[in-house]
């Protein structure tokens, strides 16, 4: 029978392309492939009697969009690519383990995701960009920003947290009813996946059993090490901290600190954070989000400062990229040509 999410993937194909980008394959290392969705000016077919594809550097500036946990990076972005890719030179990355990106090395972590991300982009020729994050990929976008400021100049980070800590963990799983980030994120039932669906959309989704499960056997692959990615997210709580970004300019659609039961904890920041200039820190997501609840944004906003602003879309949920993504695009393009300005005035 046929698999109605893998027939419809040859027709998102499609209308990435047209809207101006293309997969590209990239060998970081031997063992390790990550695969790319690519501005499609940056590739030149090779000439007559050449084998290799060539790769161009890019000619605007670049927006890296990095894909959550529950879908690869082109599924997870279908809405953003072209209203994008007119002024940017937009990337799109599947993550390793994720849209057929595997490694052979034992490491699971996000510092090791955003290591050898940056090494992929490097060898597409990308020396600096702006990263949109979601969920998942905010935290690696955030170990990038951390690790490489030097590449990264800004971050829009969307459903996303710093760090995963023990008592996040507890927390969350209990509030939303879940037993294990596992049993939430990487389900294995058809009423698994409607569960997590439940609790990151804002309204109830209705598909019939038939999609939801060739969802499930199409975006649900490699289901032993994307367990070993989630074990290797969490870390104790005595070993959490917040990074400092030097030179990065953070536009946040949710930033998550910590919490604890219910409570927002009053965290300080370290003399380097405090020392950097954060210029328009701008708190953006989905009013309705039930994992993450907007009264943290509002007290993180009081604890970083009169640089911050909230501003809330309105019925939406986590999904908000996906469930407003009119509204998500104009805040987002909003805040990339106002980088642009500035780049000007200097």
């Amino acid at each position: 029978m046929v698999n109605l999410v893998a027939a419809q993937k040859p027709l998102l194909h499609g209308l990435m392309k047209l809207a101006g980008v293309r997969p590209y394959s990239v060998e970081i290392e031997p063992g390790t492939v990550m695969n790319f969705w690519v501005p499609c000016e940056t590739i030149r077919k090779p000439e007559k009697g050449e084998k290799i594809t060539h790769l161009e550097k890019p000619t605007k500036p670049v927006v890296l969009l990095v894909h959550g946990f529950a879908g690869e990076g082109i599924v997870t972005w279908q809405f953003q690519v072209g209203a994008l890719t007119k002024k940017y030179s937009v990337y799109v990355p599947d993550l390793l383990y994720f849209g057929g990106s595997i490694t052979d090395k034992p490491d699971r972590s996000p510092t090791f995701q955003a290591e050898y991300l940056v090494k992929g982009l490097r060898k597409l020729g990308v020396e600096k960009c702006v990263v949109v994050g979601f969920s998942y990929g905010g935290m690696v976008a955030f170990k990038m920003a951390e690790l490489y400021p030097d590449m990264i100049e800004a971050m829009v980070v969307s459903g996303s947290i710093l760090a995963m800590t023990d008592s996040i963990s507890v927390e969350s799983l209990n509030r939303l009813g879940f037993s294990s980030s596992s049993e939430l994120l990487l389900p294995n039932s058809v009423k698994g996946l409607k569960a997590l669906l439940s609790v990151a959309a804002y309204k109830k989704l209705w598909f019939p059993d038939r999609l939801h499960k060739d969802y499930l056997e199409v975006m649900f692959t490699n289901r032993k090490e994307r367990a070993e990615l989630l074990e290797a997210l969490v870390i104790s709580n005595k070993d959490a901290t917040i990074p400092s970004f030097p030179q990065v300019i953070i536009c946040i659609c949710f930033l998550f600190l910590e919490f604890c039961h219910g409570w927002f904890l009053e965290l300080k920041l370290p003399t380097p954070f405090h020392d950097v200039p954060l210029q328009r820190i701008h708190l953006l997501w989905g009013e309705e989000d039930q994992i993450f609840k907007q009264e943290l944004a509002h007290n993180m906003k009081e604890q970083l400062g009169e640089n911050t602003t909230f501003e809330g879309i309105k019925k939406a949920g986590h999904l908000v990229h996906l469930e407003r993504p009119c509204v998500y695009n104009k805040c987002l393009k909003h805040f990339l040509a106002s980088l642009l300005a500035e780049k000007k005035t200097k």
